[in-house]
């Protein structure tokens, strides 16, 4: 029998190189792969299913899967997971100086249902004690005006979000019309340095690791989806792609761990690697795939997603993802 052929839209991720390069394969799979920048491939790929496989936000995932009427089923592949306490942004001479200054405040948010902000939220409900109530939030694009809201969401009673379409959120912030930014990428002008603005929590990595040894969620920003139609006709095609992405990532975490070449261009990178990944993985994989390893994560997101109207309804992490990858054959 011939392979079927398949379009991959993913990020350039050293973990999911040699299933883009062919160096690892799906089986029964002929994949052609397209590497964009993510915030392409989630647009495309839920605007008109441009290709069969896409990296995909899970905020988004679980928005649409919540809805029941996602055209993809999404597989436990995790290719981004980064801590989101060095996405908030303030004025230096405003008034918000630490996190519970955000309460009454007015902050903004490029989506509602960018995986980064639902995280984010529910470390301000769950740890700093402000209610999401307690905010106003506006939306736009961090640099430009005009970003629309791709989840379709269900807002909890007493929660304000204003879209704005007229101004960026760095020109609201520089107008001093909101005083705080939740967003996933760094607004243009932190990264070019402007002074006017700087991070709310300066040692984000102390407070962020502080955050997973009191919660153990390592933050899941992105997932793997297919489209429904290729599943419904191939439901194996989960379960090859799940083998073949994680064998992409057993080969970059070996590459990582290296002592005799450089492979990543950072001086003592695979010791820092390793002791990171003993604090965050304990014993067991490096960067895992899978329902089992990461059900705290998952969990959690999913209660976020629930709090925040992002889910219409409170999901379990079996919800996500279809039968056929929630076990694992063992020899």
């Amino acid at each position: 029998m011939a392979n079927i052929h398949l379009t991959l839209a993913i990020n350039d991720y050293d973990h999911v190189r040699d299933l883009v390069s062919g160096a690892v394969q799906a089986g029964g799979i002929d994949l052609t792969c397209l590497t964009l920048a993510v915030e392409e491939i989630f647009y495309r790929f839920l605007h008109a299913l441009e290709w069969d496989v896409s990296e995909l936000s899970m905020g988004m995932c679980c928005s649409a899967i919540s809805r029941g009427d996602a055209p993809f089923v999404a597989i436990p592949v995790f290719p981004s997971r980064v801590f989101r306490l060095s996405a908030i942004y303030v004025r230096p001479d405003g008034p918000v100086k630490k996190p519970e200054d955000l309460a009454g405040k007015r902050v903004g948010v490029p989506e509602w249902g960018q995986t980064a902000g639902v995280y984010t939220r529910g470390w301000l409900m769950h740890r700093v004690g402000i209610p999401l109530g307690d905010v106003d939030w506006y939306q736009s694009g961090a640099n430009q005006p005009g970003r629309v809201e791709a989840a379709t969401l269900k807002l909890p009673d007493g929660v304000s979000l204003t879209p704005v379409t007229d101004r960026s959120l760095t020109e609201m912030l520089f107008d001093g019309d909101i005083e705080a930014i939740f967003s996933a990428r760094a607004p243009a002008a932190f990264l070019a340095g402007d002074p006017k603005i700087v991070r709310l929590i300066p040692d984000f990595r102390a407070a962020e690791q502080a955050y997973f040894e009191d919660t153990g969620i390592f933050p899941i920003m992105h997932t793997v989806a297919i489209r429904r139609r290729v599943f419904e006709e191939h439901p194996w095609v989960a379960m090859n792609l799940y083998k073949a992405f994680d064998e992409a990532r057993r080969r970059g975490v070996r590459r990582i761990m290296d002592v005799t070449a450089s492979q990543i261009a950072v001086p003592w990178g695979f010791h820092d690697a390793a002791e990171v990944g003993r604090l965050v993985f304990g014993d067991g994989e490096y960067w895992p795939y899978g329902i089992e390893p990461n059900r705290v994560t998952l969990d959690a997101f999913l209660q976020f997603c629930f709090e925040q109207g992002v889910c219409h309804d409170r999901l379990t992490p079996e919800d996500l993802f279809p039968k056929e990858v929630h076990t694992f054959f063992k020899a």
